[in-house]
């Protein structure tokens, strides 16, 4: 019925072991009924679980969500606003990357850090690459569960695969040109002022 996945993640700038498992709902099968999020049992543990299946199931792991047990992941098809003024309730929030190519989670972080002011741990989990890390650290991820058939250490470098950015961010409030210290001459030439 569902899935739980535990791997070696990193954190921060650094690959650690991952006390949390994600849980997933099972893809449905042609024909059968869907998977309903109100009749799935979380196991017990530190369980990262779909926001759909916490929101249905919400009074049912208050205990466990204030014991620091229960996180939420975002799907790239839901919005973060769902949880505005919830979010203090989270010991950390994950966004889904159902495909490499999918980039609504990088909007949904973005988000997360800017308008909903979410400070606490933000992972990225799902069809997570390398290539992906920079750009993922710019929009405010701190922690990322690299797919499961990619070296994570070897992704690890990918969060320094560029010394300088140009356009400001959630990391880099300034862009370049801003931050750039352009030499002014000692002595003025007035020549062409006013031109």
């Amino acid at each position: 019925m569902s899935e739980a996945v535990k791997n070696l993640i990193i954190k921060g700038r650094e690959v650690v072991a991952d006390d949390w498992q994600v849980l997933r709902l099972a893809e449905p099968v042609e024909g059968a009924p869907a998977v309903d999020p109100a009749t799935v049992a979380v196991p017990e543990g530190k369980f990262i679980v779909p926001l759909s299946l916490w929101l249905v199931q919400r009074e049912v792991l208050a205990a466990r969500t204030a014991a620091g047990e229960i996180a939420v992941w975002i799907a790239s098809d839901e919005r973060p606003e769902t949880l505005k003024g919830l979010l203090d309730q989270f010991p950390l929030i994950a966004v889904d990357f159902p495909k490499f190519t999918d980039g609504r989670g990088y909007s949904i972080a973005y988000n997360l850090r800017t308008r909903l002011g979410w400070t606490g741990e933000l992972r990225a989990v799902g069809d997570v690459l390398r290539d992906q890390l920079f750009s993922m650290q710019r929009v405010g991820f701190d922690a990322y569960a690299i797919r499961a058939d990619r070296d994570v250490h070897d992704a690890l470098k990918g969060l320094s695969d560029f010394s300088e950015t140009y356009q400001a961010s959630v990391d880099q409030k300034v862009p370049l040109f801003r931050r750039h210290a352009r030499p002014v001459p000692a002595t003025a030439n007035n020549d062409g002022a006013g031109i």
